[in-house]
């Protein structure tokens, strides 16, 4: 069940012409199993992926599977690496490259210098940032936010976005906010955390819990009165709720229709503060043919006022952008001419105020790479 829709590289060069960037940048996919080292240069792999166990309880094989991983991924570069940038679980002071108490990776706990580290190893600076972050930063960079201002441009509409609030629904509920081009990662580094926004159908518990993989295994063990841990992965389930495997096509629905709901009103808080595109990403993506208009109805949906009128959730109507028809009306607008009182000049107003909602166009795992390389030249610069 992949996660990209018509993915397009053509958009890569748009904000920061990684095409033409000659730099080099080391990265890491750090897992609770393996930990899998690259080098990217120009936006592109350079190198062969190396790939080590985590060692996540064993802080002393742990870090020595991290500078054994970057220093056989340097010595396959064509050229000295210029930084390495990477994502790592929280929580952490990604700043300063500290990594904190974490739950899958437990030999980090007390505080764990990893950046400085790794800067006293390869003599490079070091930048790591949570993956939410960096898949949000990577689609804006060459993904979802290009996508959408190259179709508007197209279209001849004057309206261009230039911020993105982007949630990756997986194992956990993650999110990460780019404003203006630059990655917005607040004071102590924790701001995009959706996953501890109140969950609408379980209000006692975390938007987590009904927007990731084991709350969709959950709703159909439930429906079905199946043992949870019998409930199939949700590949298998968007094939049942297709109709492509003999089980309760009906429960299947309903459970992708409630992580839409879910995940919609978590990304309906955001979209209030933030006022732009939103991107969704993660390994439950790829059911996105069936949660997704739940999703956006949530984010079009309705409060009623003490005197019973009902007013919009969201000031800005929300369009699903994988739905063409939707697409279509997104993009024109209600452009219009209006006059200037008092003069002769005239003014184009587009009066539809408007979020949409659409896919990652990398994958999350390119996306994440893309951040982590951009974030590096940015800063290095």
């Amino acid at each position: 069940m992949g996660c990209e829709v018509n993915p397009d590289q053509s958009f890569i060069s748009n904000s920061m012409d990684l095409a033409s960037e000659s730099r080099i940048v080391m990265t890491l996919d750090a897992g609770g199993t393996n930990l899998r080292f690259a080098a990217m240069r120009g936006g592109k792999p350079v190198t062969e992926t190396v790939s080590l166990p985590s060692n996540g309880d064993d802080l002393t094989r742990c870090l020595a599977n991290i500078i054994d991983g970057f220093t056989q991924v340097k010595a396959l570069c064509p050229e000295p690496p210029s930084a390495i940038s990477f994502a790592f679980p929280g929580p952490a002071d990604y700043p300063k490259g500290i990594i904190g108490d974490l739950g899958n990776l437990p030999g980090f706990r007390g505080g764990v210098a990893l950046g400085p580290m790794l800067e006293d190893q390869f003599h490079i600076p070091v930048f790591i940032n949570n993956d939410g972050d960096l898949f949000v930063y990577g689609e804006a960079i060459g993904g979802l936010l290009p996508h959408v201002n190259d179709l508007l441009e197209k279209s001849g509409s004057p309206k261009r976005y230039k911020n993105l609030f982007g949630i990756t629904l997986g194992t956990g509920l993650g999110g990460g906010i780019v404003r203006n081009g630059e990655l917005f990662t607040g004071d102590n580094s924790m701001a995009g955390e959706v996953w501890l926004l109140r969950n609408k159908l379980n209000p006692s518990m975390n938007a987590e819990e009904g927007a990731c993989i084991r709350a969709v295994r959950r709703v159909y063990a439930g429906l079905t009165g199946i043992p949870f841990d019998e409930v199939p992965e949700p590949k298998d389930l968007f094939e049942i709720a297709n109709g492509k495997q003999t089980a309760s096509q009906e429960a299947a629905l309903e459970a992708f229709r409630r992580l839409g709901e879910s995940a919609g009103d978590a990304l309906g808080s955001a979209l209030t503060l933030i006022d732009g595109l939103a991107v969704i990403g993660g390994g439950v993506s790829g059911a996105w043919p069936i949660f997704l208009p739940a999703l956006v109805g949530e984010l079009n949906s309705t409060y009623t006022g003490p005197d019973g009128k009902k007013f919009r959730r969201l000031a800005s109507a929300a369009f699903n952008l994988e739905d063409p028809a939707q697409l279509d009306t997104f993009l024109k607008g209600e452009t219009r001419t209006i006059k200037v009182p008092g003069s002769g000049r005239s003014l184009a107003y587009d009066p539809l105020q408007r979020v949409g909602v659409g896919m990652s166009r990398l994958g999350t795992s390119e996306a994440v790479a893309i951040g982590a390389y951009a974030f590096a030249l940015k800063h290095i610069a």
